[in-house]
């Protein structure tokens, strides 16, 4: 039955991106992810591996059967290649000046312009770059994968070696998660996001994600890999609290600060260093001309600030926001788990979209890579109700997004009772899943009277598989180690690690 879904889930991503985006396709998307994760409970962990890498490839090559379908944003990429290949800055010229006028061509500057997705030129004409009066809006890290892109395309290549180029990155992600545990990795693997933003619209946001989920797996050099994220796509910034976490909880790490912080900076510094000393124009683009366009400024006469603005008055919702982000990136900082940044990065990320409400739905992709690192699958609505802002209109009057917003916000608690409730169960019955030692203390009686038990089947407390019976995987995520368990002596059980504790502790039975 997975396989069908599959089958039918891949089938609708190719429908989703042959043509305009529609609501219901994107949304039947979704539905089939949510039911293929809810059947991947039940599937042996071999057999879900083979899935999981076979099925994420063939959904990121699903991506690759058409032309960009729902953003006109590869095609900045492009052209930010093609000029800095000339030897000319992307941050001096927007595509309409000009001085740039040699470097033109048919593919990105048409002559039909009554098509889909044209912009005007001011002086006659049209392209296929969005918003051609004004300058890149790309960090340094980004116009460097730009650069290469371009040095590698053939001539006559277009859009494909960006396409590549993000289908390379998302499968190596999917590698990389499956590495850290392969049934949480089905959350990247299958997620409709990965191959219609990261693969078929090829938005740059897939080399921060990659950056992103590499420093999490890194012990050294996470700072710096960091750093070249924020150089990426700037929106990484805010993983770097999660990086941190729990380094003010016994007074400030200095440190663990300083080195994480000081190669973060100075990645972004040596970055940007080359872009403002040949730049005779400001390296921060077009930047605060976005932000004031989406309104993040006055949100009165638009989307962002949804959920706050739900209950504060319009004009308080951007320092609400600034506020309530503080206190979870402070949160972290105090209470995070520091062998799980992953978790605090997610924490903190995801929090930054539900406060903001973005309209655009890659902005959540570093949020469905933390989610399956973590495996928190709660966190994957704020993904679906990005998609559901952007392909329904991020300023459509009777866009559904804010009520998509707001489920994504409750789902967060939701998950977190469903994981606590799993958790009792365990702890109420835990003969049924082997992994408490707590029977063999309170009930010696049991193992006295069965001593054939114990000698034949040692393992069974100790290595006993998580259960999948609770609700969507609840497994805490992490890399192998032989320090979460430690034997018991008198029965061979595994005995909890010591500080596991209340809704940030890890699952029962479940992998690191």
């Amino acid at each position: 039955m997975l396989i069908v879904v599959l089958v039918g889930l891949a089938l609708a991503v190719v429908r989703t991106v042959a043509g305009a985006p529609g609501l219901g396709w994107y949304l039947l998307t979704w539905a089939l992810f949510a039911v293929a994760v809810w059947l991947a409970r039940r599937e042996p962990d071999r057999r879900l591996a083979v899935l999981v890498v076979a099925g994420g490839v063939v959904m990121a090559t699903a991506g690759l059967s058409a032309q960009p379908s729902s953003s006109t944003d590869s095609f900045r990429y492009a052209w930010d290649g093609r000029v800095q290949a000339a030897g000319v800055s992307p941050y001096d010229h927007p595509p309409a000046d000009p001085a740039l006028a040699g470097l033109r061509d048919g593919w990105l500057f048409p002559s039909e312009c009554a098509a889909r997705d044209r912009w005007p030129l001011p002086d006659g004409g049209c392209t296929r770059i969005n918003r051609p009066t004004v300058p890149t809006i790309y960090p340094p890290v980004a116009q460097g994968y730009f650069l290469l892109v371009h040095w590698l395309s053939p001539d006559g290549a277009r859009h494909k070696v960006l396409q590549l180029g993000g289908w390379v990155m998302a499968v190596a992600v999917l590698l990389a998660l499956c590495g850290w545990n392969v049934r949480t990795a089905a959350y990247w693997a299958w997620c409709p996001a990965v191959p219609v933003e990261a693969v078929n619209n090829a938005h740059v946001d897939m080399l921060a994600v990659l950056l992103v989920v590499l420093a999490m797996r890194a012990g050294r050099g996470r700072g710096a890999l960091l750093g070249a994220a924020v150089a990426a796509k700037l929106l990484p910034v805010v993983t770097l609290p999660g990086a941190l976490s729990g380094v003010l909880a016994n007074g400030a790490d200095r440190r663990r600060i300083v080195r994480t912080l000081v190669p973060a900076a100075l990645v972004v510094v040596l970055a940007y260093l080359p872009y403002v000393l040949l730049s005779r124009a400001p390296v921060v683009g077009y930047l605060p001309g976005y932000l004031q366009e989406e309104r993040y400024g006055s949100p009165a006469d638009g989307h962002r600030y949804a959920l706050v603005r739900l209950v504060l008055p319009d004009s308080w919702a951007p320092y609400a926001a600034i506020a309530l982000l503080a206190l979870v990136a402070l949160f972290v900082l105090r209470h995070g788990d520091p062998d799980r940044p992953w978790r605090g990065a997610l924490i903190v990320t995801g929090s930054l979209l539900l406060l903001l409400t973005p309209g655009y739905s890659w902005y959540a992709l570093p949020v469905v890579a933390l989610a399956a690192m973590d495996g928190r699958w709660e966190w994957l609505g704020v993904a679906l109700a990005g998609g559901v802002a952007y392909v329904a209109g991020p300023m459509a009057s009777t866009s559904p997004a804010t009520a998509f917003y707001l489920a994504a916000a409750l789902a967060v608690p939701a998950g977190w009772a469903v994981r606590r409730r799993a958790r009792a169960s365990h702890a109420t019955h835990p003969q049924t899943h082997g992994t408490h030692p707590q029977t063999q203390a309170t009930h010696p009686q049991t193992h006295r009277t069965h001593p054939q038990t114990q000698a034949t089947q040692p393992q069974a407390h100790a290595t006993g598989p998580p259960s999948h019976e609770t609700g969507p995987p609840t497994h805490e995520t992490g890399p192998p180690t032989h320090e979460t368990r430690l034997p018991s002596h008198e029965t061979g059980a595994a005995l909890p690690r010591p500080g596991d504790r209340g809704p940030g502790a890890h699952d029962a039975g479940a992998r690191r």
